[in-house]
């Protein structure tokens, strides 16, 4: 990667005083509490926020005292992405090796909540969607509530889900990852907890209380942390209309091995029903960038053989190459139809599905072609990590 000047690293890193509000820090006797504070922006992440939050997970990781880390949001998301707009006026504005240096650090992030040695309860009490899922399904606890909504609507922006969702997505039963993924489908609390994004719901009104009893944990011990939550859990049923009881259609469908038979697959499914929900979805599919498609396609295919640092590895090289721009500039396009000019008409290049061959998406997997650009470096880890963080590996 070509030299940056420590100017511009110094202002990505070092914030104004506003920014240091971004993320509130507090230690509740065994509990360290991190706030995510952009209310306004739906506390989508800026580099800060990541580098903040990397920073206190390494140190408090150290820290006996510290026993388990609450994340949660004010207002009313959690998280509804990395900061977008920003990657795209840095990439745009300058050299787009500033943006893969955002999404680097939010990868570390992602990596060390994923092997994290303390348990992480998310609260997730709103919108969580991209980045904000990579800040909670990697941790060991993520409370729903009925204010929860999931997605990962990339592909509709030019992009692919990212920050580990070829592992965590592909790790899903059946082909419902496929089906998340491609489509940004929004899943409610009771989806998420079917499908396995969750792991408990809790009513909004007992989260105050839920977390007045974490911050009294005195271990580390996950069977300790999770039968406290489950002491204001309860169990949400599906509605009548959910996604999860159209199973035996996503797997039929989204099983196929291509995104063209997918396609093809849900037309048959069509002629055969009058279905709204299949029509939305071909509507959804067709309306997205193709190549975000083919590569998240065949992303979550290999993510389901990788660990969660070879998913992130994977999806770095992934996105270095989209923020380049040499084989579509679908990214830039995508962010200008729906984040700045808003008329929500991208203007794909390729147009068409059939125009984005085997090769073209081969690139994407391929080094990136920049000098000094190096491999997506994983941060160093203790060896006497947890069993379920050693199964990530």
């Amino acid at each position: 990667m070509n030299y940056i000047p420590p100017t511009k690293l110094q202002t990505m890193a070092s914030p104004a005083k506003l920014d240091e509000d971004q993320v509130v820090v507090e230690r509740k006797l065994s509990a360290r509490v991190l706030t995510l504070n952009r209310p306004k922006q739906l506390n989508a992440l800026s580099y800060y926020m990541v580098s903040k939050l990397l920073e206190i997970f390494h140190d408090d990781e150290g820290n006996s005292d510290v026993k388990l880390v609450v994340v949660k949001g004010n207002g009313r998301a959690f998280c509804a992405g990395g900061d977008v707009a920003a990657v795209v006026r840095d990439a745009r504005g300058g050299d787009w090796r500033f943006s893969a240096i955002f999404l680097g650090t939010q990868y570390k992030l992602n990596y060390f909540m994923a092997t994290y040695s303390k348990p992480q309860v998310s609260i997730l009490n709103g919108i969580v969607m991209g980045g904000g899922a990579g800040a909670s399904m990697h941790g060991r606890f993520r409370v729903v509530t009925e204010n929860t909504v999931f997605a990962m609507p990339e592909t509709a922006l030019g992009l692919f889900p990212d920050v580990g969702a070829s592992y965590f997505l592909s790790r899903l039963a059946g082909f419902f990852g496929e089906y998340v993924g491609l489509t940004g489908a929004r899943l409610d609390a009771a989806e998420m907890l079917a499908c396995g994004l969750a792991t408990h719901y809790v009513p909004s009104w007992k989260l105050s209380v839920l977390e007045e009893s974490l911050c009294k944990v005195e271990t580390s011990d996950p069977v300790v942390v999770s039968s406290i939550i489950d002491k204001y859990s309860e169990q949400p049923s599906l509605k009548a209309d959910s996604v999860y009881h159209r199973m035996d259609v996503i797997n039929r469908c989204f099983s196929r091995k291509t995104v063209e038979e997918i396609l093809s697959s849900l037309e048959t499914e069509a002629t055969s029903k009058a279905n709204s929900w299949i029509s939305s979805t071909l509507e959804t599919l067709k309306k997205s960038s193709p190549t975000s498609l083919k590569v998240f396609l065949r992303l979550i295919r290999e993510g389901r053989l990788l660990g969660v640092g070879q998913c992130l590895a994977l999806e770095y090289r992934i996105v270095c190459h989209f923020l380049q721009g040499h084989h579509s500039k679908d990214f830039y396009e995508g962010s200008r139809a729906i984040l700045i000019d808003k008329d929500r008409k991208p203007k794909w290049e390729p147009s068409k599905l059939e125009l984005v061959s085997d090769r073209d998406v081969e690139h994407y997997f391929s080094k990136v072609d920049a000098e000094g650009w190096k491999d997506f470096e994983f941060p160093k880890r203790f060896n006497n990590l947890p069993a379920h963080a050693i199964s990530k590996l």
